[in-house]
């Protein structure tokens, strides 16, 4: 599903940064650009990245 429409990011891709390292939405914005342009996708984006680091127990760093 798409996440952030301006930059055509999908919750896979998402998934897929968390995997690759990414802790937190600095992380995000970094590697993939989303909630970067409108900031319409950030919750959403916050919650994917939250949920993929809860299944390792690791911590969610809500730094923008």
């Amino acid at each position: 599903m798409f996440v952030c429409i301006c930059h055509g990011i999908t919750d896979k891709d998402i998934r897929g940064a968390v995997a690759n390292g990414a802790t937190s939405m600095s992380d995000i914005k970094r590697t993939l650009k989303a909630s970067t342009q409108c900031g319409s996708c950030a919750m959403l984006t916050a919650s994917i990245v939250r949920e993929e680091l809860a299944k390792t127990d690791t911590p969610f760093y809500d730094a923008a």
